[in-house]
């Protein structure tokens, strides 16, 4: 793999080169990148071992969602190194499946002293648009926020997006992603009431309040009067043959290497699925120097802006609708795919397979909300396709039926950024006035309802989904 050197919009800073060991040999990275760039860009892909049929597996999420990238570090076994920062003298290994840690006495007395619960008043699980959103207002508002965030930066998706929002000068329309995630972080930065936990995951929340925290290898217990659960999406994937090869990437993680690591992910990407994420994905893969073999898509119409596809027809990218992947092959990663013609029932037309030489394979084929925070808590859950899957019963204030539990951002649904958004800004200001901090809470509530009104179709799938959760109805609370 090639690192990008010369990009039309992006640069990249990078940290002291630092050596580490991976498989006995000695390799070079950037100390604050993770290793797993470091590693792609050393020319690695095989990360993980499956358990049983000891099938090679490689980085899919990116954001520390699934277990295709758990490695060893420094003896350590189950580290996400998609997320992991690389450090100076690390030794890095493979391993085969989920393996059992060894605790030794000094870790076992640590995990066995008793700690303080911390108490907050308001807690944001997820530091992404929505979350950072709902952090700004609740404490504009005078409440006290703790905000979570399991990688080592804050800005979620927005920090790899290049291309210019559409929306109104509310919603920083022609304004870059990457730009409007320094914005915000600006605007948190400026506010005394957030305090931003970095490298810390939410692991549990119990029906007794507490959230349980990994942070940064020591757990903390955090009691909060309101909990504003935000963390966002993950990716979807197809079944077909070969589908868990090394080089088959979600969007986002195809995004994560390109734009915030500066790596190269592949020479040549065969993109499944031309909604927007798919087209833009294609045309950043481009920006970076990769050649983008061709973009497929099973539904009869392609799904994103006609301006996304039409800048990849005009680079000769081909657009192929009623296609989908048969399979991919390759020895230990990805070296091609089949892919064929669907027929108005979405049944592969015999005879119509075209073999596509590629070294990835994009799956831009949806997201689904991470739904396991709700799930604990004890709130209603509903099944809802247009949604993305399992999301929560939530009103217009994004309260769910738990009374101190709020959703924001695609965690409730998934939505384009500029929704998330908005949907993190009504959580903090309802958490905020329920906490008694009720400052022009219906000034803004009013403004960002209507904002959020006018950025989902009417008729569309999202107004369908929501009107299954019954938004806009008061939660029913359990006595």
């Amino acid at each position: 793999m090639d690192r990008t050197n010369d990009h039309p919009i992006l640069t990249f800073e990078k940290g002291r080169q630092v050596a580490f060991t991976f498989e006995g040999r000695e390799l070079t990275g950037y100390e604050g990148e993770t290793i797993a760039a470091a590693l792609h860009a050393a020319g690695v892909r095989f990360l993980h071992e499956s358990a049983k049929k000891h099938r090679p597996r490689g980085l899919f999420c990116a954001i520390g969602n699934c277990s295709s990238c758990l490695m060893k570090v420094n003896g350590i076994p189950n580290i996400r190194v998609c997320v992991e920062p690389l450090r100076e003298g690390i030794v890095v290994e493979r391993q085969i499946g989920n393996e059992k840690a060894r605790v030794d006495a000094a870790v076992e007395r640590k995990l066995s002293d008793p700690r303080e619960v911390i108490e907050a008043e308001v807690l944001v699980v997820g530091g992404g648009p929505a979350g950072m959103c709902a952090s700004i207002e609740a404490a504009r508002a005078g409440a006290r926020v703790i905000l979570l965030e399991r990688s080592a930066k804050l800005g979620g998706q927005l920090v790899k997006q290049t291309h210019k929002f559409f929306g109104s000068e509310k919603q920083d329309a022609g304004t870059r992603g990457i730009y409007i995630a320094d914005k915000i972080q600006a605007e948190i930065e400026a506010l005394e009431g957030i305090q931003v936990w970095t490298q810390s995951i939410a692991a549990g929340l119990y029906r007794d309040g507490i959230v349980m925290v990994d942070r940064n290898g020591t757990i903390e217990g955090i009691r909060a009067k309101a909990v504003i659960i935000a963390t966002g999406a993950f990716e979807k994937n197809l079944v077909f043959p070969n589908n868990d090869l090394p080089g088959i990437y979600g969007a986002g993680a195809v995004q994560t290497l390109m734009n915030m690591e500066g790596v190269v992910p592949a020479k040549s990407v065969l993109m499944v699925g031309a909604g927007n994420i798919g087209l833009i994905v294609s045309y950043q893969l481009m920006q970076a120097g990769v050649d983008v073999a061709a973009v497929i898509e099973a539904a009869p119409n392609i799904g994103g802006y006609l301006v996304h596809a039409n800048k990849l027809r005009r680079a000769g990218v081909p657009i192929m609708t009623r296609h989908t992947i048969k399979c991919a092959y390759g020895q230990g990663k990805v070296e091609g795919a089949i892919i064929h013609e669907l027929d108005e029932h979405f049944q592969p037309i015999p005879g119509t397979e075209q073999d596509v030489k590629c070294d990835a394979i994009c799956m831009a084929v949806g997201l689904a909300p991470l739904p396991e925070l709700f799930f604990q808590a004890g709130c209603d859950m509903k099944f809802v396709p247009e949604l993305g899957g399992y999301v929560p019963v939530i009103d217009s204030e994004r309260h769910t039926s738990v009374r101190n539990v709020y959703a924001a951002g695609d965690s409730g649904g998934v939505e384009e950024a500029s929704s998330a958004m908005l949907t993190g800004k009504l959580a903090g200001i309802s958490a905020a006035r329920d906490l008694g901090y009720d400052q022009d809470y219906e000034a803004k509530f009013r403004d960002y309802a209507q904002q959020l009104e006018s950025l989902r179709p009417e008729g569309g799938k999202i107004r369908n989904g929501l009107r299954k959760t019954k938004e806009g109805e008061p939660v029913q609370y359990e006595k």
